[in-house]
């Protein structure tokens, strides 16, 4: 057998590499992690707990109108940006360092630098040092991309960058229309900024439900976001006032900063991947088999670079299964079926299983469950709010294909409805349980006869 420095080298120290790491020295491995950046990744760094950190922040807003309902008389509240930003800042310093420890703990290895592939067993870091590992894994995430067809997108900033800017942007152009999109065209527009939204699209969200994305968009126009829809820029000018965005139409605005949130690519890019023979998708991702295996057999690749199902969570369970197949002797692979999400807008969506769409093009008949109702905060508060459930049923079988969710605490009913999901439940199944009285989750058990029925393509 050839002797090797490490048994395993990670690429990449985000939530999936350090799983990984973790795991397989807990196998007895010998690993190191390489990490030119920070412990964490993107969702501790520029990602899933910074945004959601600003998501509660500007929910405050809302809190802050609706106790006067309630009894509350509360002066008028100031918004701090820099104060935001900076406990921010601790907190994700918190755990980075936390995820740092516990590697160390572990006995991994951390190398700060930055690494690309050698050779099928060789790893190269940017300080020069070469080393050889029996398995490497590829961990690095993905990264936003800037629309190359747009003059000017230079001066546009991504969400990398959003989370720290110095002055707080008055009037903010966000471009696309996906989750980090309208998340960020949330939190800005209860944090006190005029924000403008440009996408290709009729309505935000490809991929959701339609009865989701419609909701979501009219939510978004409530709250004072300028939707321009089917509409993107065609230039972007630097100003004395900031910059002057021109679109499609022929119309222009002046904003002080604009957000470029139009995709993102698997970060692949100077790893030496293809030089050793590591097959790649046209978008740079790294091509995988069930167990995380590329098309050289020593070097595997989990999360965001593979292009798989791209959410933290789905990252972490394939490092934990990559550990389990290349050191502890338990070969598994990832369900990637009925993966629970959420968009934490304001309200937020919740989702889990097949949408309508998706349904009708694999089952002949399907029973559609759906209500839409006000909750008890709403009442006293007055804010013209609604809860919207759906929950989509194969009507051959009543098994439950689907539940999604637009309103207050949709992500933590969607995370649990991900459970009788995967165990193949029924509506009858639904039916039989006991509603918990007064919440909002009980009305996805006491939705009686279905609203509709339809036919599928199957």
């Amino acid at each position: 057998m050839p002797q090797f420095d490490y048994d395993l080298v990670v690429i990449g120290a985000g939530s999936g590499g350090v799983r990984a790491a973790r795991v397989a020295a807990g196998y007895g491995a010998k690993v190191a992690v390489a990490e030119e950046f920070r412990v964490g990744g993107t969702c501790v760094i520029r990602g899933c707990v910074p945004k959601k950190l600003y998501v509660l922040a500007g929910r405050f807003r809302d809190d802050f109108e609706d106790a006067a309902g309630f009894g509350w008389r509360v002066g008028k509240p100031q918004f701090d940006w820099p104060a935001l930003v900076a406990a921010k800042e601790q907190e994700i310093t918190r755990l980075s360092e936390l995820y740092a420890q516990n590697l160390t703990k572990a006995g991994v290895e951390i190398i700060p630098a930055r690494a690309a592939l050698a050779g099928p067993n060789a790893v190269r870091f940017a300080d020069g040092r070469r080393v050889s590992a029996r398995v490497i894994l590829v961990a690095m995430g993905a990264a936003p991309v800037l629309s190359p067809q747009i003059p000017g997108i230079e001066l546009a900033i991504s969400s990398n960058e959003i989370f720290d800017l110095p002055v707080f942007p008055r009037r903010l152009l966000i471009v696309g229309g996906g989750y980090i999109a309208v998340e960020f065209a949330s939190i800005f527009t209860r944090l006190g900024a005029r924000v403008h939204m440009s996408m290709r699209a009729e309505h935000p969200l490809r991929g959701f439900d339609e009865d989701l994305r419609r909701r979501l968009h009219t939510a978004l126009e409530s709250d004072g976001v300028d939707m321009r829809t089917g509409v993107l820029p065609t230039r972007i000018e630097k100003t004395a006032n900031g910059l002057d965005v021109t679109f499609q139409d022929g119309s222009h605005l002046e904003v002080d900063q604009a957000l470029a949130s139009t995709g993102r690519r698997p970060s692949t890019q100077g790893l030496g991947l293809e030089a050793i023979g590591v097959a790649l998708r046209e978008n740079g991702a790294v091509i995988v088999d069930a167990r995380s295996r590329s098309s050289v057999e020593s070097i595997y690749a989990v999360g965001d670079v593979t292009d798989r199902v791209n959410l933290t969570p789905v990252a972490i369970r394939e490092g934990h299964a990559f550990a389990d197949t290349a050191f502890g002797g338990k070969p598994t692979a990832v369900d990637h079926d009925n993966v629970p999400t959420a968009v934490f807008t304001t309200p937020e969506l919740g989702t889990v299983g097949l949408t309508e769409d998706e349904a009708k093009a694999k089952f002949a008949r399907l029973d559609i469950y759906d209500t839409s109702f006000r909750p008890l905060r709403a009442t006293l508060s007055k804010r013209a709010e609604t809860v919207f459930m759906k929950i989509v049923v194969d009507a051959a079988s009543d098994r439950v294909l689907g539940v999604h969710i637009f309103g207050e605490a949709a992500a933590e009913m969607a995370q649990l409805a991900a459970i009788p999901l995967r165990m193949g439940a029924r509506k009858s199944d639904f039916d039989a349980a006991m509603a918990l009285h007064p919440t909002i989750a009980e009305e996805l058990v006491t939705m009686g006869a279905p609203t509709r029925r339809c036919e599928g393509a199957a």
